[in-house]
């Protein structure tokens, strides 16, 4: 597995997760449901966007492709 971004929040992860998956890529989130129970202080790192290994550069471009110019 390959964390390809770490947003502050689980519903941008969630919107990268659905982005990623409309896009053939399978994205896991394994911060999901300890982010939704832990104050916003208390989860400092983000939460993961995780990707198969092979799937890393495919995810980037894709993410990289939304993201605001």
């Amino acid at each position: 597995m390959t964390t390809i971004a770490q947003p502050d929040n689980v519903q941008e992860a969630l919107f990268f997760k659905s982005l990623l998956e409309s896009n053939g890529i399978k994205a896991y989130l394994p911060d999901e449901f300890t982010s939704q129970n832990l104050l916003p202080m208390m989860l400092s790192s983000g939460v993961k966007v995780q990707v198969e290994d092979e799937d890393a550069e495919a995810a980037r471009a894709v993410l990289a492709q939304k993201q605001p110019t």
